[in-house]
């Protein structure tokens, strides 16, 4: 895969993730810590993301998921309205 087919890969899932959560930019860039200038640049891929933070980013949403449908609540977790 050469390095545009990579971003555009990363652009998409990105934006599934997002589209999972049901959030938008700003939304989603409050809930990962993320500066939503860095998601902007991101998404229209200016800039690439470093792999292993899509993978974090993907294992973080999953993991968060999972607790919420076991019923598990951490403390200081971000609460989606």
């Amino acid at each position: 895969m050469d390095k545009k087919e990579n971003i555009e890969k990363q652009i998409r899932t990105l934006k599934e993730v997002r589209d999972i959560l049901d959030v938008n930019r700003t939304e989603f860039s409050r809930y990962m810590g993320i500066p939503l200038r860095t998601l902007e640049e991101w998404e229209a891929g200016r800039r690439k993301m470093p792999d292993y933070v899509l993978r974090l980013i993907a294992y973080y949403v999953k993991t968060q998921k999972w607790l919420k449908e076991n019923g598990i609540k951490l403390e200081g977790e971000y609460e989606q309205e």
